[in-house]
């Protein structure tokens, strides 16, 4: 742990480490973001026998967001955050000891310990922000790599452009000949100027860019009012990893992060409620695969064997395969 001030988002690489506060807060509260993910932070506020939750704020790599205006007084104020869907595969779970409800769009939950219809509940952990120069209560969001501000928002360029299919890797936060010419390739293809990395909602258009379809490799779309997990596989010629799962939110698209020329990819979706449990429709589950039968499990995973499926806690699960001959492909994902 390297500060009071510092908090880890359980991504991979990365957990969460709050620390508790027992004093009241008299400014405004701030939180800043130094990783490589835009994330979605929700606040919990403990005040004796009352518990309250507000979210959703949306805060970009290297930018702050106050989420607490004015005197706060407050037994012990606690946080859960979120990555955004584009990123794919589901962060892990947080180490929160406290469970509070949240509900999936923006909230204001006055009784926060007993979830109600539309809720659920999520880890929440204690924080204790540090006073910054401006006067206000600062906790920072970081990862394991401990980026600073600058690195932080290279970084989440370059997690963004491995996204979309642009080689940026290794995701580092150091800038380079690679990462540069990554960046302008991307930016030509989505008829973007230079300039445009500058401004304050770059993070929002690059994001937008991201999630519409593209004219090369594989992309998914979501044409239906539920939540779709999606799992990818790829056959390079000596094995084939399967890969998941992927959140897709109504009305977007997502590219999943598929390295090198595969000989061929395959793909399985299906949609599911706010509990992730699968949806049926007529006693049939809402998914979209094929004959393929390989590996998946519940949990988010990456395998190459792909035999003796269930001994080894998995499903054999039926992908389809992807026709990328033409360059690229888009899946829509839309109710029968």
């Amino acid at each position: 742990m390297k500060s009071v001030s510092t908090a880890l988002l359980a991504l991979p690489a990365a957990l969460i480490s709050l620390f508790i506060s027992s004093e009241p807060a008299y400014a405004d509260l701030k939180l800043c973001n130094r990783m490589s993910y835009v994330v979605e932070v929700a606040i919990g506020i403990d005040d004796k026998a009352a518990t309250a939750t507000r979210g959703w704020f949306r805060i970009d790599p290297a930018a702050c967001r106050v989420v607490a205006q004015g005197t706060l007084t407050a037994d012990r104020i606690l946080l859960h955050a979120r990555a955004l869907g584009v990123y794919g595969s589901s962060p892990i779970p947080q180490n929160g000891g406290d469970t509070l409800c949240i509900a999936p769009d923006n909230f204001v939950i006055a009784a926060a310990r007993q979830c109600r219809s539309g809720q659920s509940p999520a880890p929440f952990t204690q924080v204790n922000p540090t006073k910054a120069d401006d006067g206000n209560l600062v906790a920072y969001l970081a990862e394991d790599s401990e980026y600073d501000d600058d690195q932080a928002r290279l970084a989440g360029i370059q997690r963004l452009l491995v996204i979309a299919g642009f080689d940026a890797a290794p995701i580092d936060g150091v800038d380079g000949p690679k990462t540069q010419g990554a960046l302008a390739a991307f930016l030509k293809s989505r008829g973007m100027t230079p300039d445009i990395v500058q401004t304050p909602n770059f993070f929002s258009m690059m994001i937008d860019a991201v999630q519409s379809p593209s004219s090369t490799g594989l992309t998914w779309c979501n044409d239906t009012p539920h939540k779709i997990m999606a799992a990818v596989a790829t056959d390079d010629g000596k094995a084939v990893t399967s890969r998941g799962w992927y959140r897709i939110d109504p009305g977007k698209c997502l590219h999943p992060d598929v390295t090198g020329p595969p000989k061929q990819i395959f793909s399985f979706a299906e949609a599911v409620d706010a509990e992730n449990r699968t949806i049926k429709l007529k006693d049939r589950a809402l998914s979209w695969g094929g004959a393929r039968e390989l590996c998946t499990r519940e949990s988010k995973f990456e395998t190459t064997e792909q035999g003796d499926c269930g001994t080894r806690g998995f499903a054999a699960t039926g992908f389809a395969a992807v026709d990328l001959s033409s360059g690229g492909k888009t899946l829509r994902f839309a109710l029968p």
